[in-house]
């Protein structure tokens, strides 16, 4: 394949890649990826109606819900076109405006994730260990600037990393590994010195992702402290059982993060396939199954979906009478 660069940052041009030595299949990859993306808008957008739609969830436990359901929908937007426009179409091809663009989305909502999750923690302890407080202290104008805040410190933490690397000349190959594109996989191409890039990647993930992390261990360790101190076993399975569906959460983030970060580190003997994968798992699988648990686990949720559902069978069933 020949790889074409013109001098100028604009013009030039970088190459997506989907599963190596498997294009001859990329059709039959894109059914059970057409399938997740699919599951992954379907039920972030139930989430999302329940709650708006449903007075009785306007509580800081289901806005919390909401914005994770928005942050994993527009987690999946971001990769959608470049993910299934390389299986469908073979478009590899991608300018560096539109990757460093989409860059900057998935980096900044993976950010945004961390940052609810920590905002969700801080209710389950609140709840949990100030009940009593817990409309005084997450009021709505509260949860709107813990939203707000989220978002802009993802925003302008992720901000300088396009124009770290459009400082850059691309003189090796511009093939990328991914079918979307990644700041450490990017600034691995260029010709100069990535040291800013480096220590500035590793600032940006103390201050967000191991801040948030640290301060989430600290409120599960504070509410387990108050739920053991609980005198019925009953009531202390019962607290327990409200932080079910944010621990499955935490995990399904956290878990995948940790593992890429593991194989990036210390796989380079590793197949491709593993990197690949992996990849995938991280930006895949939490926005997936999110919505799946809290519908399962949550039983106020389930309810709400559940009487949806018989809504539009009455009604299909009153028209066809």
């Amino acid at each position: 394949m020949t790889i074409l660069y013109n001098n100028s940052l604009q013009k030039a041009t970088f190459f997506l890649t989907g599963f190596q030595g498997l294009e001859d299949l990329h059709g039959w990859i894109s059914i059970p990826f057409c399938s997740i993306y699919l599951t992954v808008i379907v039920g972030n957008l139930t989430i999302l109606h329940v709650i708006r739609t449903d007075v009785t969830l306007h509580e800081p436990m289901y806005y919390f819900l909401a914005m994770l359901a928005l942050t994993d929908l527009g987690l999946c937007l971001s990769t959608l076109p470049t993910v299934l426009g390389i299986f469908w179409f073979d478009a590899r091809e991608v300018g560096i405006p539109a990757c460093f663009t989409q860059l900057f989305f998935i980096h900044t909502l993976s950010l945004v994730e961390s940052s609810v999750l920590l905002s969700m923690s801080i209710d389950r302890y609140v709840a949990i260990c100030n009940p009593l407080h817990y409309s005084t202290v997450l009021t709505p104008t509260r949860i709107v600037k813990m939203g707000l805040s989220s978002v802009l410190r993802s925003a302008l933490l992720i901000l300088p990393l396009p124009f770290l690397l459009k400082r850059f000349q691309y003189c090796r190959s511009h093939v990328l590994a991914h079918a979307y594109c990644l700041h450490l996989e990017i600034m691995k191409l260029a010709c100069s010195s990535i040291f800013v890039n480096h220590v500035y990647g590793l600032f940006v993930v103390a201050c967000t992702v191991g801040v948030d992390s640290l301060l989430i261990f600290l409120s599960y360790a504070l509410i387990l402290r108050t739920v053991l101190s609980i005198a019925s076993r009953q009531e202390r399975l019962r607290a327990l059982n409200t932080c079910a569906c944010h621990i499955c959460a935490v995990l399904l983030f956290y878990i995948p993060m940790i593992g890429l970060s593991l194989v990036h580190r210390f796989g380079e003997h590793l197949p491709h396939m593993v990197h690949l994968l992996m990849s995938y798992v991280y930006l895949l699988v939490p926005p997936l199954m999110n919505p799946i648990v809290y519908s399962i686990k949550t039983k106020q949720i389930r309810k709400r979906i559940a009487k949806k559902f018989e809504f539009i069978k009455s009604f299909r069933c009153f028209q066809q009478g």
